[in-house]
């Protein structure tokens, strides 16, 4: 049974903001190996549409990111939205009942699913799906923005902390 994993880059004020920090080497990395050894991704469709970022190869792009944007390509993806009438390469559109589809996945795969948007997380969470949170913690203080958890925090009881560089700790929790 594959379990639902909502994880993100987070600033110390709670907000969750692609262009406000990169992670550094260390942390590519770590990304780079998680995404390879994920069952798939479940993605909102905001989400969806910045990471697609990754299926056309940049001139820019160092070894590191041309290894993320292969593991990304090649995991299967599952893309919630209701006005996206169509998908890239390896994803799938979910365009009905996502506590369904959710509960499809985890019964029909093995692993880790990357649940990506905190909206999508929120709905997951009201649903009382979503397995683990990992908050990759940034010292970066943003003011404003979106927030990791899109609606109420749920009842969380940690897992476990680890220093990612040396300015990042992930956080991993679990629902209580």
């Amino acid at each position: 049974m594959a379990r639902l994993v909502f994880g993100m880059n987070q600033s110390l004020d709670g907000y969750v903001d692609h262009t406000a920090f990169r992670p550094g080497p260390k942390l590519f990395r770590h990304f780079i190996g998680q995404t390879r050894a994920l069952a798939g991704s479940l993605y909102g469709r905001r989400m969806y549409e910045i990471m697609r970022y990754w299926d056309d190869d940049q001139p820019d792009w160092d070894d590191a990111d041309r290894e993320f944007a292969q593991a990304w390509r090649r995991q299967p993806k599952w893309v919630v939205s209701r006005t996206l009438t169509s998908v890239g390469p390896n994803a799938r559109l979910v365009a009905d009942d996502l506590a369904t589809a959710a509960r499809r996945l985890k019964a029909e795969f093995e692993g880790d699913v990357d649940v990506a948007g905190p909206r999508l997380a929120q709905g997951l969470t009201e649903l009382g799906l979503i397995d683990e949170y990992r908050i990759y913690l940034h010292p970066v203080v943003l003011g404003s923005g979106t927030p990791f958890f899109a609606g109420p925090r749920p009842p969380l009881r940690l897992q476990g902390s680890d220093q990612m560089d040396e300015d990042v700790i992930r956080l991993a929790y679990r629902p209580a």
